[in-house]
């Protein structure tokens, strides 16, 4: 209620970037007052043995985690995990610093509680990325996602991922290969079969194959169905450690707009297709790795939804921006309420109950 009837309105006048840096501005200083974290954390975090989970060594207090995008700099990590969040997502990172596309770049729906993006991966570049983290305390479960730098010719990405992810790996959880942004031209080709072999033999043989957190890859819903099972299968055959679905959309047609702007929609209109995605993943995985659900989560329901699916773990980011801070409380209490009622011991035995295979 308070942000809806007195944080909300003053973001929403402003313009989006505005507001973000604005918000952005404010969860950085809040570092140096003392004991700020610690209120975050007695506001904002709902815990409950029945929430926590291991996934491939890594502890999740919670299955709600912020997606990449919100924490582009990396500054941020330091007070988000005090959010409610049980992991943080940092980037996209590219290689070399950029500034993005031009602006106007992110726009609102609120009708459809949605937004478009064409931001191009504005971020500081690997090397201010490390020098950010050097200086935090660790204090969850941090995610890198690492991108394509624009100026980088495609022939070229596995040494610009490299660079990125040998930088920044020492410090993460887990890691991301974002091959299904729609802002950086060509990026998204890389999802195609042949290419994504060849990213993945050139990243893992960079790492003499030893690749030393899970590293997980994040699609498109763009892609057809028989082009997403071809790239889960080609997940299996090379070891990737986990797949999350999925990344915006540039179907834009439940917006009714004539000449939308160009970019990434997120939001509501995202979330059954990335439910069905998410669906089919599951059917084809069969558990062997897993699945983070992302797209349009807005409430305890969708997030139950989405792991009834088959989603391990799941992520918010636009439906943050327009339910507020007590969206991580509201979305783990309820997990946490039906996990209960459904006389169940564990957030994981709920994971594809909802998907016959």
């Amino acid at each position: 209620m308070f942000y809806n009837h007195l944080i909300k309105p003053i973001l929403f006048h402003l313009d989006p970037e505005s507001a973000h840096h604005l918000v952005s501005g404010f969860l950085s200083l809040s570092e140096k007052i003392p004991f700020f974290h610690k209120t975050l954390s007695s506001l904002f975090e709902y815990k409950s043995e029945r929430l926590e989970q291991t996934i491939q060594g890594i502890h999740f207090p919670n299955p709600l985690g912020l997606a990449a995008g919100f924490d582009k700099t990396t500054e941020l990590f330091p007070t988000m995990i005090h959010m409610g969040f049980g992991f943080i997502e940092v980037g996209t990172i590219t290689a070399k610093e950029q500034p993005g596309n031009d602006k106007p770049r992110l726009f609102r729906y609120p009708k459809h509680k949605a937004l478009i993006n064409r931001m191009g991966f504005n971020n500081p570049g690997a090397d201010i990325a490390e020098s950010n983290i050097k200086k935090q305390k660790k204090l969850g479960v941090r995610g890198i996602n690492a991108g394509k730098s624009k100026v980088t010719e495609l022939e070229n990405a596995v040494g610009d991922y490299v660079y990125t992810l040998k930088k920044l790996v020492p410090y993460g959880d887990y890691a991301v290969i974002n091959i299904s942004s729609p802002n950086t031209p060509g990026l998204r080709s890389l999802q195609t079969k042949k290419t994504l072999i060849d990213l993945i033999e050139g990243i893992q043989s960079a790492f003499d194959h030893k690749f030393p957190i899970p590293l997980y890859l994040k699609f498109a819903p763009d892609l057809s169905e028989e082009e997403l099972i071809e790239n889960l299968k080609v997940c299996l055959d090379y070891k990737i450690s986990g797949v999350i679905l999925t990344n915006t959309t540039l179907n834009k047609d439940i917006l009714g707009e004539t000449s939308p702007p160009e970019g990434g929609l997120s939001g509501g209109p995202l979330f059954e297709r990335s439910l069905h995605f998410v669906s089919l993943a599951y059917k084809t995985l069969k558990g062997k790795i897993p699945i983070i659900g992302v797209g349009g989560i807005d409430t305890g329901e969708k997030a139950k939804r989405m792991i009834e699916a088959g989603a391990n773990l799941v992520q918010i980011y636009t439906g943050y921006i327009y339910e507020g801070p007590f969206l991580p409380y509201q979305i783990c209490s309820y997990l946490d309420k039906v996990v209960k009622e459904k006389k169940l011991s564990n957030i994981s035995e709920l994971v594809g109950t909802g998907n016959p295979l």
